[in-house]
């Protein structure tokens, strides 16, 4: 019998999953932007053998995503824009963050959560490059090519920074000043 449950996380409470996000960024001072990608990168691979809940397997693909966004070099996120996605990734990183990850069951509950709140707050991100990344699938089968030797041909770059003016235009949510104005800097 599986036991079916709602969280509702309402604007009130987003302060406290922000400021969970800020001591992740305290945290992470000092490391590169890479090792922050790696650390989120390894917490997703040690994430596959545990026992979680369907509800928080589902959510951590999306960990992935935002990795691969950061590291696609055809996508090439101008460093304002890299520098929040990695923020928000400062978080996945981190082992002690609200719930230890190695607590059995629960220990990615709150990375869960904390998913569900980037996606809303990336949301311009998440979609621009989703469009980019089919656009570049099927420029690549169009043009009988492997999208991994695509990187930045001309036919890709103008579609790119129309996809990237579009995640800006669409971001007011987060603009500087906001709740999500990320406060980590990586060298």
């Amino acid at each position: 019998m599986a036991l079916d449950f709602h969280i509702e996380i309402s604007d009130d409470d987003l302060p406290f999953f922000m400021q969970a996000l800020q001591r992740a960024e305290q945290r992470a001072a000092g490391k590169s932007a890479e090792q922050i990608l790696a650390a989120a990168a390894k917490t997703l691979t040690d994430s596959q053998g545990q026992n979680m809940p369907e509800f928080v397997r589902s959510r951590l693909a999306s960990v992935e995503n935002l990795i691969q966004m950061v590291r696609d070099e055809g996508w090439g996120l101008a460093d304002e824009d890299r520098s929040r996605v990695i923020s928000a990734l400062t978080y996945f990183a981190d082992p002690e963050d609200l719930i230890p990850d190695d607590v059995p069951v629960l220990g990615f509950l709150d990375d869960a959560i904390m998913i569900e709140v980037v996606q809303r707050v990336l949301a311009p991100e998440i979609e621009a490059y989703g469009d980019f990344c089919a656009y570049r699938s099927q420029e690549a089968a169009r043009r009988g090519e492997d999208t991994s030797r695509m990187a930045r041909a001309e036919w890709l770059e103008g579609r790119r920074a129309e996809l990237q003016a579009r995640m800006r235009s669409r971001r007011g949510s987060y603009a500087p000043g906001s709740a999500f104005e990320p406060r980590f800097r990586f060298t």
